[in-house]
C-alpha cells in the first residue's frame, strides 16, 4: 500500500492529509484485489472447462469467441447477472442476502497480506501469514449463515458438511506452515520470501525432507480448505444439488462463484510465497518478480483442477479419517522434526 501512498503523495501534494493519502491508498489497493478476484473467477473458469475437456478427451467450449472459446466465461457471467434474483419465501432473508458478501469479503480481506513482488503488497503485516488464516476463517462463517437462511435440508446439509471440513483441515493446513514461522523466525510474509533468496535449493520446501512433506500437507489441506474435488462434499450435486448455495441465484451466486475462484488462487498464492520462494526465480537474479510469482501460483491451480478432474470424491467418514488420523500426527511428526533438524545442524537460535 506504501506504493499506492507514495504515488498519491506525488500527485496531489499537500492536498491531501496523512490520512486522506492512507485512506486514498488502501481504497486503491482493495480495487485492484477485487479486480484480481474477477479477473481469476474469468480466466480459471474458461482454463477448468479446457483441462476438464482435456482429460475426458474433448475440446471443452469452442464456440464463444474466436480462440478456443476464450470469451465463454465472459457470456456465462454476463448471463448470470442478468438472471432474476430470488429469495425464498420462508428464508431468513437479512441472513439470506449476507451470506455471499460475508464469504467475499473474507476472501478479500486475506488478499491483503499477500506479497506479489518486492514493496507490492496491501497490507506487510508482521503477524500476515496469522491474519490470512484468521480472516479467511470468515467464509466459513458465511457457508453457516447461507445453509441456514435458505431454509432448505440441502442448503443445511451442505453447510454442516462445509464447517465441518473447513475447521478440520484448518488445524493441518496451519500445522504445516508452523515449520517455516520456526526457520525464519517471522510471521511476516515478505520476510518469508526474502528469507528463500538465492536460488531453488533455499526454498523452504527443499530445506529438509520434514518441510517437504509439510509443503505436500499444505497442498491437500488447501484443495480441502476451498471445496475442490475429491473434497467437494459440501456441493455435491449428485446428493444435495448444489449444497449451502441451492437456493441462490443471480449476483448472489456470483458472489459464491467468485470468492470459491478467488479462494482457489489464494491458498496457491499462499504456497507459493511460504514453500516456492515467492517472488525469487530458479536461479539468478529476480527479473519481473510479479510475473515470476503468479506463474508460480498458476501452475499450482492448474494442479488441482487436474487433482479435482482425475480423482474420485471422497465420503464423509473418508474426509474426516484422512484428516484427523493421517494430516494431523504427520502435520505434527512434520513441526517436531524440523525442530529436531534445527537443533541438528546448527540453525537453532
Amino acid at each position: 500500500m506504501q506504493v499506492m501512498t507514495d504515488l498519491f503523495a506525488r500527485i496531489f501534494g499537500d492536498g491531501l492529509s496523512p490520512l486522506g493519502l492512507l485512506v486514498a491508498g488502501g481504497l486503491t489497493m482493495a480495487l485492484i484485489m477485487a479486480l484480481v478476484m474477477a479477473s481469476c473467477a474469468i480466466v480459471f473458469t474458461w482454463a477448468e472447462r479446457k483441462v476438464a475437456g482435456f482429460i475426458q478427451s474433448r475440446y471443452g467450449p469452442m464456440r464463444v469467441g474466436r480462440w478456443h472459446g476464450v470469451l465463454q466465461p465472459v457470456a456465462d457471467m454476463v448471463k448470470i447477472l442478468g438472471k432474476e434474483d430470488i429469495v425464498p419465501q420462508d428464508a431468513d432473508k437479512p441472513l439470506f442476502m449476507l451470506a455471499p458478501f460475508v464469504i467475499f469479503v473474507g476472501s478479500l480481506m486475506a488478499w491483503a497480506a499477500i506479497p506479489f513482488a518486492p514493496g507490492f503488497i496491501a497490507a506487510d503485516l508482521d503477524l500476515g501469514l496469522f491474519y490470512i488464516f484468521a480472516v479467511s476463517s470468515a467464509a466459513t462463517i458465511g457457508i453457516l449463515m447461507a445453509g441456514w437462511a435458505s431454509n432448505n435440508k440441502w442448503s443445511l446439509y451442505g453447510a454442516a458438511r462445509g464447517a465441518a471440513q473447513a475447521v478440520s483441515y484448518e488445524i493441518p493446513l496451519a500445522l504445516a506452515c508452523i515449520p517455516v514461522v520456526m526457520i525464519t523466525g517471522s510471521l511476516n510474509m515478505n520476510d518469508i520470501v526474502i528469507a528463500q533468496q538465492g536460488g531453488i535449493w533455499r526454498w523452504h520446501f527443499l530445506h529438509d525432507p520434514f518441510l517437504f512433506v509439510a509443503f505436500l500437507l499444505y497442498f491437500v489441506a488447501s484443495i480441502a480448505e476451498v471445496n475442490r474435488g475429491p473434497f467437494d462434499l459440501p456441493e455435491t450435486e449428485s446428493e444435495l444439488v448444489a449444497g449451502y448455495h441451492t437456493e441462490y441465484t443471480g449476483m448472489r451466486f456470483a458472489f459464491f462463484f467468485l470468492a470459491e475462484y478467488a479462494n482457489l488462487f489464494l491458498v496457491s498464492c499462499v504456497a507459493t510465497a511460504v514453500f516456492l520462494g515467492g517472488w525469487q526465480p530458479l536461479f539468478g537474479p529476480v527479473f519481473l518478480p510479479g510475473l515470476v510469482f503468479v506463474i508460480k501460483a498458476v501452475l499450482l491451480v492448474l494442479l488441482q483442477m487436474w487433482l479435482r478432474w482425475t480423482l474420485p470424491r471422497l465420503r464423509v467418514d473418508q474426509l474426516m479419517h484422512v484428516c484427523w488420523k493421517v494430516m494431523v500426527p504427520l502435520a505434527l511428526v512434520c513441526v517436531l522434526g524440523a525442530g529436531i533438524w534445527m537443533l541438528a545442524t546448527g540453525q537453532a537460535g
